[in-house]
């Protein structure tokens, strides 16, 4: 277990909740947290006991990028190419939670920004409280974009909204970005909390090992051939058919009842 506080785990039936810590910035990502970040997404994708995952933010805020108040008071100095392999080290925390064979929600209430709103772009599936706002905010603070923004974005709306999204960086209300495709569901901001639980632990009690295939094929699709794509979910497809929780599925589906998944 870490004992980062910044970034705070916490496991339960199957579920990995990961909070960033940071209320008083709003969560603004700084290197203790990004650290944090990485290590609890490398627990969430090696540790067997972990079925799916949670991320969200502490003090209702889900995370507003980069401190840019401490970018502006300015740090020693470093040298190109030592700034970007910190940074590129940092955003590995999106690509994990991305490629990972694991469902992953994210929880947004308050604001998604920068490369908080990249953050929550990489995870599969996400719950917006109806206050939340979302947006992209580099252009704003002179930066072009960083954690996979406008990888997600462009695979999730296309090359047009997500130049439109950049470039001019409006401010999205909950509602707006649901109708764009970029969250799952937007919930009441009392409910926010509770939904995204329900959601998250729905998916931590289900076919782990189906979910885990449905995800990669989902991600072949963005890099590869139909050809290849097919070759890939006849492997999976075959290898799920073999699996106890599909087993079970099926002997429920015949008496009638609900199945008990064991994610195996």
């Amino acid at each position: 277990m870490s004992d980062n506080q910044m970034v705070l785990q916490s496991l339960d039936k199957g579920l990995l909740t990961i909070t960033m810590n940071r209320p008083d910035r709003r969560n603004a990502l700084n290197p203790d947290m990004t650290r944090g970040l990485v290590e609890a997404a490398r627990r969430a994708q090696e540790d067997t006991e972990v079925r799916a995952v949670l991320i969200r933010g502490a003090g209702g805020t889900f995370c507003v990028g980069g401190d840019v108040k401490s970018m502006a008071e300015g740090r020693a100095p470093l040298p190109f190419e030592a700034k970007m392999a910190n940074l590129r080290r940092g955003m590995e925390v999106s690509r994990i939670l991305h490629q990972m064979p694991k469902p992953v929600v994210a929880q947004l209430d308050g604001a998604a920004a920068g490369a908080g709103l990249s953050i929550a772009l990489s995870c599969d599936l996400r719950v917006a409280s109806a206050s939340c706002k979302i947006t992209t905010a580099f252009a704003k603070v002179g930066f072009s974009g960083d954690y996979g923004g406008t990888y997600f974005l462009t695979k999730m709306l296309g090359s047009a909204k997500a130049r439109e999204l950049y470039m001019m960086s409006p401010v999205l209300s909950a509602q707006e970005a649901y109708n764009l495709g970029m969250v799952s569901k937007v919930v009441p901001d009392a409910d926010v909390e509770a939904e995204t639980l329900e959601l998250a632990r729905s998916l931590a009690q289900g076919p782990s090992v189906a979910l885990g295939y449905i995800k990669r094929n989902i991600n072949n699709a963005e890099t590869m051939t139909l050809e290849a794509c097919f070759d890939g979910e006849a492997i999976h497809h075959t290898r799920a058919g073999e699996t106890t929780d599909h087993k079970e599925a099926a002997k429920a589906f015949v008496e009638k009842r609900k199945p008990t998944f064991q994610g195996q």
